[in-house]
């Protein structure tokens, strides 16, 4: 008996993992490294890597955005000729996905799902659905000035993007003159 039992719950352990493995290889998949992205979007360039320091009320700013506490006290970026590359993450459904924007003129001129770790939803990281945010702005009420159309299955995910998107911007406004 407890040698049908051992053998039953090994081929349950290897299943198991199988499983996991499948999931994980699923699960996060890499679109473009963040050197690429930055080298992209400054014609070559690799662009200064600066460190903006959170005060209180852009912290703050930042929470009313996300709608959840955000714990860190500093954001890298880079810059190149005033024009700034954004690579943050930010909750999906469950997992990270990780989101770079460039910036330049106070618009979004570039956004790109670099990392999507979410079983679903990855619509997101095409160009029909990334292209929406080119031009966008934000207006005083920490809005885009544009619509973004949702997709459907994907409605966290498009709201992740959003969120960075207008996080890109205003954190843009405060380090660019």
């Amino acid at each position: 008996m407890q040698t049908i039992l051992r053998s039953y719950l090994m081929v349950f352990m290897l299943g198991l993992a199988a499983c996991l493995s499948v999931f994980n290889s699923v699960a996060a998949t890499q679109y473009q490294s963040n050197e690429a992205f930055i080298s992209q979007a400054f014609n070559g360039s690799s662009g200064e890597s600066k460190v903006l320091w959170l005060d209180d009320e852009l912290k703050q700013a930042i929470e009313v955005i996300l709608a959840h506490r955000f714990n860190k006290m500093r954001l890298r970026y880079w810059l190149h000729n005033n024009t700034t590359v954004w690579i943050m993450d930010e909750i999906g459904k469950e997992s990270p996905i990780t989101v770079a924007i460039h910036v330049k003129d106070n618009q979004i001129e570039r956004t790109k799902v670099l990392i999507y770790r979410e079983s679903r939803g990855d619509e997101v990281r095409h160009d029909f659905f990334t292209d929406q945010f080119k031009s966008a702005k934000l207006d005083d009420q920490y809005q885009l000035d544009k619509h973004i159309d949702g997709i459907t299955g994907a409605t966290l995910s498009v709201r992740a993007l959003t969120k960075l998107s207008r996080i890109a911007l205003l954190l843009h406004a405060h380090v660019v003159p």
